[in-house]
């Protein structure tokens, strides 16, 4: 095991010791409770950017550092910020739409409900949040992750980088029906205040199982 590999595992422990100790696991609930803002923050940003180094770990077979890491964790941290409130709003309009027998939740199924909150959520904003999160990565790629480069690269060049084939014939067509729904039906059968915490973990999980498919297909 290199340094690096155990560097990032004792990172994972460490977050693990936090959310299942006793000593500290009260905490983080009344945190998660109190402030919804700022812990989806701190919690995505930390590890969906673990998720990121694991993935190129994976491919390259060494720990690289991207290009604007430090630009790629805040931006997770705002996609955290904006999961805080959508998971809720996802939440209470499907159950709204079962009170008003829109949809059927099959007799008072928690788990169809869960599955027609993670179904709606991820066919309605996760296209939204992907597409939008291939934009702000080429802004950061064509930057050089240096924020006073912004005002030279455009929204044309930002566009015309990025390979829109794949974000939609694999990112959206085969990880949201294959993966985000069924992982997120899981995600909302959790009390509320592990449902973005939960969503980042599946986040590692996502990141390492592509770069496996990316790696296999490189040796291909």
């Amino acid at each position: 095991m290199k340094k690096g590999d155990f560097l990032w595992l004792l990172s994972l422990l460490a977050v693990s010791a936090i959310l299942l100790s006793p000593a500290t696991h009260g905490a983080f609930i009344a945190m998660t409770k109190a402030h919804p803002y700022l812990m989806g923050f701190i919690k995505v940003a930390i590890l969906a950017t673990m998720g990121e180094l694991l993935a190129i770990r994976i491919v390259v077979g060494k720990w690289v550092q991207p290009v604007g890491l430090f630009w790629r964790m805040v931006i997770w941290g705002f996609f955290g910020m904006a999961f805080a409130v959508a998971f809720p709003i996802f939440d209470a309009g499907v159950r709204g739409a079962i009170g008003a027998g829109l949809i059927s939740d099959f007799g008072g199924s928690k788990l169809a409900t869960a599955f027609f909150i993670s179904t709606f959520m991820n066919l309605i904003f996760a296209p939204t949040f992907m597409g939008l999160h291939r934009i702000t990565d080429t802004y950061i790629e064509l930057c050089n992750g240096k924020a006073a480069n912004l005002n030279k690269v455009s929204i044309h060049q930002v566009v015309e980088h990025i390979d829109w084939k794949i974000l939609v014939s694999f990112v959206y067509l085969k990880t949201i029906p294959l993966f985000w729904i069924p992982a997120h039906t899981i995600t909302f059968l959790l009390p509320p205040e592990y449902r973005v915490l939960m969503s980042a973990f599946l986040s590692i999980a996502l990141g390492g199982i592509l770069s496996f498919v990316k790696k296999k297909g490189q040796k291909a």
